[in-house]
C-alpha cells in the first residue's frame, strides 16, 4: 500500500507537493546567492577618489576638538565601533560585515586623513553616510579621534619581541 501512495494522491496534492518543492529549492538557492554575495562583500575594498585621498585634515588636534569629537563618537559611532574603537560596540554583531577596528594600528597606517574622512561622509553598508548628518568640521574632528584610537594602540604596544611573547626582558648582565 506504501508503494502505491504517491500514485494514489489526488492530482491536486501531487501539484501541492510538487510546487512545494520548488518552492523550497528556490529559497535554498535564493540564501546559497545572499551568502556568496556577502561573503564578496566583506572583501570589497573602499574606492576612495585619488583627489579625496590627497586631502589633508585642516583641523588642528587640540584637546576641545578631540571632547568635541568624542561627544559625537560616543553618541553616533560607538554603538558599532565601540567605545575604544576596537569594533566591538553593542551592536556589532549585528552588523555584517563587521565595523571596523580603529586601533588596528597597520590599518590605519596605510589610510590617510582623506581616505578616513571621506569613509565617514560617504559611509558604506551597514555604517550610514555623515556628509548630511555633521559639518565638514565635525566630520575632520572624528578622523582627528579615529587617528588618536591607534596611537594610544601603539604606545601601549609591546617594546621587544619579549614583551610581546609574554616574558619578561632578561636583567642585564653584572659587570
Amino acid at each position: 500500500m506504501c508503494e502505491n501512495f504517491a500514485t494514489a494522491m489526488p492530482t491536486d496534492a501531487q501539484l501541492n507537493l510538487k510546487a512545494r518543492k520548488i518552492l523550497f529549492a528556490s529559497l535554498l538557492a535564493l540564501i546559497c546567492i545572499a551568502l556568496v554575495y556577502a561573503a564578496f562583500q566583506r572583501e570589497r575594498p573602499w574606492v576612495v577618489p585619488e583627489e579625496v585621498k590627497k586631502l589633508k585634515n585642516p583641523i588642528a588636534p587640540t584637546e576641545s576638538t578631540l571632547k568635541v569629537a568624542r561627544g559625537i563618537y560616543v553618541e553616533e559611532c560607538a554603538q558599532c565601533h565601540g567605545e575604544q574603537g576596537k569594533g566591538d560596540g553593542p551592536k556589532a554583531r549585528l552588523h555584517f560585515p563587521a565595523p571596523a577596528d580603529l586601533t588596528d594600528l597597520r590599518r590605519m597606517n596605510s589610510v590617510t586623513d582623506g581616505e578616513i574622512f571621506y569613509q565617514i561622509s560617504e559611509g558604506r553598508k551597514p555604517m550610514p553616510s555623515f556628509k548630511n548628518r555633521l559639518n565638514e568640521d565635525q566630520r575632520w574632528g572624528l578622523v582627528l579621534l579615529v587617528r588618536s584610537f591607534s596611537a594610544r594602540s601603539a604606545s601601549q604596544a609591546p617594546r621587544n619581541k619579549l614583551e610581546a611573547a609574554g616574558k619578561a626582558t632578561p636583567p642585564a648582565p653584572d659587570p
